[in-house]
């Protein structure tokens, strides 16, 4: 099981980007991997990451919500220690926005360049 104070979950619903996991790992995290919100949910019942690594997925079929990324920030507000990094599409920033609005997320425009994601992670 992975080292609880350096936790690091990471959610790739859809992917297409490189795997930030040797990152992670050299930055001194334990590296956890979902790739669906309802495995990530349960995960979170039972552990606690200091970092949170997920896409934006604007998903126009959802009624009241943008993303299943609100469904995650729920939770996440019961956990202030938690950071959350999230990857998005230019092309989606005006539907992001609406979620940074209501929830402290760090946020990278793809193409996501390692340098950057690696100076957001030692800043979180």
């Amino acid at each position: 099981m992975p080292d609880p104070t350096k936790l690091l979950l990471s959610i790739v619903e859809l992917g297409g980007y490189p795997d930030f996991t040797p990152l992670y790992q050299r930055l001194g995290y334990q590296v956890a991997q979902e790739r669906s919100m309802r495995k990530v949910l349960q995960f979170l019942k039972k552990n606690t990451p200091v970092v949170i690594v997920a896409e934006f997925n604007f998903q126009s079929d959802f009624r009241d919500r943008t993303s299943s990324l609100e469904s995650l920030m729920a939770v996440v507000q019961r956990m202030p220690d938690t950071r959350v990094i999230v990857f998005y599409d230019k092309e989606q920033s005006h539907q992001l926005a609406r979620l940074t609005e209501r929830f402290p997320l760090t946020t990278l425009a793809f193409p996501i360049h390692e340098t950057v994601l690696e100076n957001a992670l030692t800043t979180v």
